[in-house]
């Protein structure tokens, strides 16, 4: 038996030595290792074997496999490395080519709007403050001297959670927030960016969007401290050429209030269809800080005053990119979003 073993891997170590192919050394690993090969068929018989001899070719056994092994793995190895050298000699690698740049990504243009908000009123002192989107009634109503039977707390304007829990209607509770955390009647300067949710959906309204609400308290602050902040803004904006004015309004947390509109960025304010020929478009709300604002939120109105601002940032993008629907900015169009 051990000399059959012995020509077994004579002939085993000949057909690996010959192979020229990967596919050809599995072959002879099949033929001589596999379930049926050649060395487990003389392995079996081992058991027909004497008690003496049992366990000196059971030696034998193991080290003729060994070996082959060895060998096939040697053999595969030096096969594989040919193949790819014969495989790079064919197949010519100009390393001077340029690489295939991966196609990156962009912002948003509304992440580019904001970041255009926030780097002006930053330049100008401000600190960026946020809050959370699901807000208390307390914050978004009550410490803004909105009384309880106020229109903007219907439930068919608001989306409300409970009775006092709701989608936060506009970051003016980050104002709120913002006066509590602090000292009474300590400087506060600061723009409060961030999502905002109304029951409100056609071509310039979202049920979602985004604001930037700003506030300003401090001694001696005027309505022309305002006027000069916001002005500079929208020049920063929409350019040195276009017009400002102020237009008496109302809001529940300043007094006075106004409205401010810009010149038409479309037509020059000649008139046109976007402006309904006015001339004027409506930009942002703003306004001294409401004395009531200041008492609910610990700060003293007769030491202090301050202004407050908003705006939508959807609004500020339209007329920057002019876009003619809100809808653009939430529908993920790649054609849309590759132009900015």
């Amino acid at each position: 038996m051990e000399q059959q073993l012995r020509q077994l891997s004579k002939d085993a170590q000949t057909e690996i030595s010959q192979a020229t192919c990967v596919e050809n050394l599995q072959e002879v690993r099949v033929k001589y290792l596999g379930k049926k090969g050649s060395l487990t068929v003389l392995l079996r018989g081992l058991g027909n074997l004497s008690k003496e001899m049992r366990p000196k070719m059971g030696q034998v056994v193991n080290e003729i496999r060994s070996e082959l092994e060895g060998a096939l793995n040697e053999k595969t190895s030096e096969l594989k490395a040919s193949e790819l050298k014969n495989r790079l000699a064919k197949e010519k690698i100009d390393i001077s080519l340029p690489g295939r740049k991966v196609p990156s990504g962009h912002l948003h243009p509304l992440s580019l709007t904001l970041n255009r908000i926030k780097d002006i009123f930053m330049k100008l002192g401000f600190q960026v403050a946020e809050g959370p989107e699901v807000e208390q009634d307390y914050y978004n109503f009550e410490m803004l001297n909105f009384p309880k039977d106020h229109p903007a707390r219907d439930m068919q304007d608001s989306f409300y959670i409970t009775e006092n829990i709701l989608l936060r209607t506009h970051t003016s509770p980050v104002q709120a927030r913002t006066l509590q955390a602090h000292e009474p009647n300590s400087p506060v300067r600061i723009i409060a960016p961030g999502k905002v949710y109304r029951s409100d959906y056609d071509a310039t309204h979202s049920p979602m969007f985004q604001q930037v609400e700003g506030l300003v308290v401090d001694k001696g602050i005027r309505f022309s401290d305002l006027k000069g902040t916001l002005e500079l803004f929208l020049h920063e904006i929409f350019g040195s050429s276009v017009a400002v004015r102020f237009r008496p309004s109302f809001f529940p947390f300043t007094e006075p209030s106004a409205e401010v509109d810009i010149s038409c960025v479309m037509c020059g304010g000649k008139g046109c269809r976007v402006c309904s020929g006015t001339g004027w478009l409506e930009i942002l709300g703003s306004g001294m800080v409401h004395p009531n604002v200041l008492t609910l939120n610990n700060y003293d109105p007769q030491a202090v005053s301050g202004f407050a601002f908003g705006m939508g940032v959807e609004r500020i993008a339209m007329l920057s990119y002019g876009i003619d629907d809100m809808r653009l900015f939430f529908e993920n169009d790649v054609r849309f979003l590759q132009q900015y």
